[in-house]
């Protein structure tokens, strides 16, 4: 064999090596008929929040294991490479980008990285506000744009279920993100990772985490609708439509709370969602809204640990289905997705923190 020819067949094999290893790292994941998930990158640790620049940049907060990175992945090659954009922040789990402007927050502040098309490597951030509550307890963010430019920003509860003196715990801000000043836009939230705003309406929509040790099944978990500013949804009085807190409970009439406008298994941890606009996953999922379940960690039996999808009805409604399982085998954990991300070309992303992957699910011709 010549030196070429046996070149060529080291490659190819290695080709092979990779292409087998990659596709045994998501064997265990199921998606619908119709589509298929392909793992994007598995170099990602702790990844959460994503957000998608034009260029085919994907930046990605993380979390627990991601040693305060901020995440770029350069989708344009094959295969994709993950560089670091900034390191060294706490908690840096929340990113959006406006423009070539990647904001981020991290606990107490929100920092932004301009120009993060062109220097997407060991780039210096910019402070836009340190005044955040720097409690860890559920002091992970998450963070979007509005269809009006103000930057929404989550600060959950700092305790499992209490009520604090600083009015801006278990709420959702309203920040102006040139000044980083706030204002209080939704009251009454536990722990909100992950809110979307209607393709149409530009109303608020939030997934929001119940509290611990009231059983296994309660309360549920809530996907919740801020049709305007000054709402409260219930924490830490009420939980659910009608689920009345053993210690709190009384403390606010009933009439004056948001009820969900859906609700899921308790524990299940459903954080990141985000509305399909795209058609090429069909008619059926129009308008549909995708929900990453993170998963249980102190129930009796494990929950969630998939993406679900709540495909919207003619009469208004919305059905609540498995999209992606498989992270969850027999009570063992394999993977913790936690945001999805559509992209414009249809397809959509999906990010696990604990496999610190990105995966891609795609439509593909039926058969």
């Amino acid at each position: 064999m010549t030196k070429r020819r046996l070149l060529t067949s080291l490659i190819a094999a290695y080709a092979l090596i990779v292409s087998t290893t990659a596709h045994a790292e998501i064997d265990h994941l199921s998606v619908p008929d119709g589509f298929r998930i392909e793992l994007l990158t598995d170099s990602v640790p702790g990844a959460r929040q994503m957000a998608w620049h034009e260029s085919g940049l994907l930046f990605v907060g993380s979390l627990r294991g991601g040693d305060g990175r901020v995440y770029a992945v350069d989708t344009r090659q094959e295969p994709a490479a993950v560089h670091v954009l900034g390191e060294n922040m706490k908690l840096p789990s929340g990113v959006a980008l406006r423009g070539d402007s990647l904001f981020v927050a991290a606990l107490d502040r929100v920092l932004r990285f301009d120009n993060v098309h062109e220097k997407y490597s060991n780039a210096a951030p910019s402070l836009i506000t340190a005044e955040l509550p720097d409690e860890t307890h559920h002091g992970w963010k998450y963070l979007r744009f509005a269809p009006d430019g103000a930057l929404f920003v989550p600060v959950g509860a700092p305790c499992n279920i209490c009520l604090s003196d600083d009015p801006r715990f278990a709420s959702i801000l309203r920040m102006d993100p040139d000044t980083g000043t706030t204002e209080i836009y939704a009251h009454g939230v536990r722990n909100s990772v992950g809110f979307d705003f209607h393709p149409d309406s530009g109303e608020l929509w939030f997934s929001d985490n119940g509290r611990d040790w009231l059983g296994d099944d309660t309360p549920p978990e809530e996907i919740n609708v801020a049709s305007e500013a000054g709402l409260h949804f219930g924490y830490p009085f009420l939980h659910g439509h009608d689920v009345v807190d053993p210690e709190f409970g009384g403390g606010m009439a009933t009439e004056k709370i948001t009820k969900p406008r859906l609700t899921i298994q308790a524990h299940s941890a459903a954080i990141g969602i985000a509305f399909y606009t795209h058609s090429a996953f069909g008619e059926r999922f129009k308008d549909a809204l995708f929900i990453a379940e993170r998963g249980s960690w102190n129930r009796t039996e494990k929950v969630g640990h998939q993406v679900t999808v709540a495909i919207a009805g003619a009469d208004g409604s919305r059905t609540i289905e498995p999209f992606v399982t498989g992270f969850l085998d027999d009570q063992k954990a394999l993977g913790r997705p936690n945001d999805v991300l559509p992209l414009p070309n249809g397809d959509l992303l999906i990010s696990d923190d604990q496999a610190g992957s990105i995966y891609r699910v795609r439509a593909v011709e039926r058969n």
